[in-house]
């Protein structure tokens, strides 16, 4: 339902985010309505995802990007709350580490894939290595890079960085993991009531520090940032679809809905029992049905 409408075509050069409302309700009346479809969608997903685990083929890698506030928490708890937990795993990326800084920036990632028959969430991941690094670029001096100065037009670094990052999701893919990659599309306006909410309500003020406020000082930077992000890695293998995240059940019933639909298409299925197997398994059922 969604996918078509929300991807972000492969080698768009025009318009970019501004064809994507992030305030989009689509046909939906109102939130009683999508919640509805919502617990439609997590019924099929728990079932898809018990044949993923089964049928050990494939694994789903989710990407969730976003400005601060935009509701990635709240997708990974809504969408997933039914999935089995033995076949699912969140892995939230924040600064790096001192060992980490010493790999390569795909290196962190690269070790918390997913396995096959695996559904695995990045929140934040190697992106933010083409986001905050670009309207922090003095963050990369950590990284030890030979040849690195920022005094360089970093024009081809960047250019590099984005080929690897499509290199690295094109391997992924032909080995069998599927790439989700959503970007949860806010507005300026709602992240600033989101912000106050948080500050209003003192159980979620933990949740609120003065960097994200500094942060928001770079809002157009961000942008723009992402904007880049989306026109050079968004393929045909891996497309970036942009979330409309000003309202919540929207932006979940959005990704539930592309994530159902992206297993449907793998056409999952049960492994199929031999003859040798249903043999040992009707002499089971013999010998429990004739235990004292």
């Amino acid at each position: 339902m969604f996918s078509k409408s929300l991807m972000f075509p492969a080698g768009k050069n025009k318009d970019g985010l501004g064809e994507f409302d992030p305030g989009d309700q689509f046909h939906y009346k109102d939130k009683k309505e999508a919640k509805k479809d919502l617990k439609s969608g997590i019924g099929k997903l728990v079932s898809l995802q018990d044949k993923l685990y089964a049928f050990d083929r494939y694994s789903i890698l989710i990407i969730l990007q976003a400005m601060d506030a935009a509701g990635k928490d709240g997708i990974i708890k809504h969408v997933m709350s039914g999935v089995n937990p033995q076949g699912c795993r969140v892995v939230s990326f924040k600064a790096p580490s001192v060992r980490e800084l010493d790999h390569d920036f795909l290196w962190r990632c690269y070790r918390e894939l997913p396995a096959r028959g695996m559904i695995g969430i990045f929140n934040r991941s190697y992106y933010e290595e083409v986001l905050i690094t670009q309207v922090h670029p003095e963050i990369l001096n950590k990284q030890q890079l030979p040849g690195f100065s920022l005094k360089h037009d970093l024009h081809d670094f960047w250019k590099h960085r984005y080929e690897d990052i499509n290199a690295f999701e094109q391997h992924l893919t032909r080995n069998g993991t599927i790439v989700l990659k959503f970007f949860l599309h806010l507005s300026r306006e709602e992240q600033r009531k989101r912000f106050l909410s948080r500050i209003e309500n003192p159980d979620k003020n933990w949740k609120l520090s003065m960097a994200d406020i500094k942060e928001r000082g770079y809002w157009e930077q961000y942008q723009e940032a992402f904007e880049k992000m989306l026109r050079h890695t968004s393929t045909d293998d891996s497309p970036w679809f942009v979330i409309p995240a000003d309202k919540k059940w929207i932006s979940r019933i959005a990704v539930c809905d592309i994530l159902v639909q992206t297993l449907e298409s793998l056409n999952l299925s049960y492994p199929v029992v031999s003859t040798e197997q249903h043999q040992e398994i009707e002499k089971a059922k013999e010998l429990l049905e004739n235990e004292q």
